[in-house]
């Protein structure tokens, strides 16, 4: 099973296409709500280099932003 893990806020609309995507292919994910969770940001940055969200782990796979393509690739879909 693929491992699927979210950085978001509550008030990213990218965050919420992100979410609606893998919802809509049946991916469980683990979501990371960085507004509640300020030590997780670190991590965010250590894995991507980013500061913005949403950023996407899958299985290592480190995808920024809403990125469809990228994302289908990653899952297999």
């Amino acid at each position: 099973m693929v491992k699927v893990i979210i950085y978001s806020t509550p008030t990213c609309p990218f965050c919420e296409l992100v979410k609606k995507f893998l919802k809509e292919n049946n991916i469980k994910y683990t979501e990371i709500n960085l507004a509640k969770n300020k030590e997780k940001l670190k991590e965010m940055i250590t894995k991507s280099g980013q500061t913005g969200v949403p950023v996407v782990d899958i299985d290592g796979k480190i995808i920024q932003g809403f990125n469809k393509v990228e994302m289908k690739k990653a899952l297999h879909l």
